[in-house]
């Protein structure tokens, strides 16, 4: 019976001896898979030629497409004569659009006191001539005094902003950069009522946020990814590029859309005689786009929904014996004769700390943010390259802000309702 069963095996034909080499065959093309599916998304994520960084996007006023052509000694006296004459032409320029006229003439002494950035969207620098395309950005407390614009402006909740670019039927975010990407990284959002939380596009961003999540009904994982970037709601807009002919007029449809329903606000239509002229229609569209948004905010339309951002409220009896109101108080605990002192609540301190870049900003913010006690740690005048002031909101007051930073592993120096942290 066994001959007749396996004939096979009598015939010198081993089976268990072949099924260990097809475990290693199948183990080893199943390393190979992983390795090959791991680079796969490596690449998907460390992709170094999509990611645009956001420009500043703190309150401060902009002057844009500033035109110089000056000259000097050398390549540098050129270029810094150019800068200070962007600066004058820069705060005329400001004071015009918000005035309706010229204004105040400036000395440069005052003027580099109250300009924060310069710029440079177009350069051209010669041996002893400087031809330049420049922005300005003016301090908005400092030139709002002389402006006479207040420095306090109402702004909308954080909203992350999902900028999809569509070209021949194929809707993209961050997969590869685009006109519409860099439109929305150099828009200057700081003068607009709405909080747009904009991100570069680079590491797992275009896992996170593709097209495809547009389309995400679930709230589930919005929560996730908005949770992430620190948003209480998302921004939809959607840029549509059509072409005529190689080399002929385009065509820009632009819809504005809000939510994870994917809500349409608004929408319109901007063309241009050539593909030359795409990326003046994108900044162009990105101006009227943020007008759309502001002008709903004023409506009462973008209301953030109450399922994404789930606050769970603080209850008397997690609140410290020190932050119990008067009323709770017991006369007969009350010694007149000794003097008492008020209660310590929750208040806002300002905190200066360093910001080489963008994501030094983020990851401060979370750093101070996940403190004992904060309640909110938000930066209100950044300045990347230098020093930025953050707001925080703490339960206690400033000495117990300062030895909870402490804890952390944060170098404290105090000065006044100040605190400056360092690593």
């Amino acid at each position: 019976m066994t001959s007749a069963a396996f004939p096979r095996l009598q015939s010198g034909f081993d089976l268990r001896a072949l099924m260990p080499r097809d475990w290693r065959w199948a183990a080893l093309f199943g390393l190979l898979f992983a390795i090959l599916l791991a680079g796969i998304v490596e690449g998907q994520i460390s992709r170094g030629n999509r990611g645009i960084t956001p420009i500043n996007s703190s309150g401060d006023f902009l002057a844009s497409g500033i035109m110089v052509d000056v000259t000097g000694e050398n390549a540098d006296d050129a270029r810094e004569k150019g800068w200070r004459e962007a600066q004058r032409l820069g705060w005329t320029q400001l004071y015009r659009k918000l005035n309706g006229s010229d204004g105040p003439k400036l000395g440069d002494s005052v003027l580099d006191g109250i300009v924060t950035a310069i710029v440079v969207e177009e350069e051209q620098i010669g041996p002893r001539r400087y031809v330049a395309k420049l922005g300005v950005q003016f301090d908005r407390v400092r030139a709002g005094q002389i402006l006479g614009v207040s420095g306090r402006t109402l702004r909308s909740p954080p909203l992350l902003v999902i900028p999809v670019y569509s070209i021949d039927g194929i809707p993209q975010v961050f997969e590869q950069r685009s006109a519409w990407q860099r439109a929305w990284a150099e828009y200057n959002t700081g003068q607009s009522a709405i909080d747009y939380v904009r991100t570069a596009g680079t590491g797992a961003d275009t896992l996170l946020i593709n097209a495809g999540q547009t389309g995400r009904r679930g709230r589930v994982w919005w929560r996730v990814i908005l949770d992430q970037y620190g948003a209480a709601d998302v921004l939809t807009p959607i840029a549509r590029v059509e072409y005529s002919y190689p080399g002929g007029p385009v065509k820009g449809i632009f819809t504005a859309r809000f939510g994870p329903e994917n809500k349409l606000i608004s929408g319109f239509t901007m063309t241009g005689p050539s593909p030359a002229a795409l990326p003046d229609m994108m900044e162009k569209a990105v101006a009227r786009m943020d007008r759309i948004y502001i002008d709903a905010l004023a409506a009462g339309i973008l209301r953030t929904d109450t399922y994404l951002v789930l606050e769970k409220p603080v209850e008397k009896a997690d609140l410290p014996e020190e932050v119990a109101t008067d009323e709770e108080a017991l006369p007969a605990e009350t010694d007149s004769s000794v003097p008492t002192t008020a209660p310590v609540g929750v208040q806002s301190f300002s905190v200066q700390y360093s910001s080489p870049d963008v994501d030094s900003v983020t990851a401060t913010e979370r750093a101070v943010g996940g403190v004992a006690g904060v309640q909110s740690a938000s930066t209100t005048s950044l300045a990347l390259g230098g020093t930025s002031v953050m707001r925080v909101t703490f339960r206690g007051d400033i000495g117990a802000l300062k030895a909870a930073l402490e804890a952390r592993g944060y170098k404290v120096q105090e000065g006044g309702s100040t605190l400056r942290i360092s690593r």
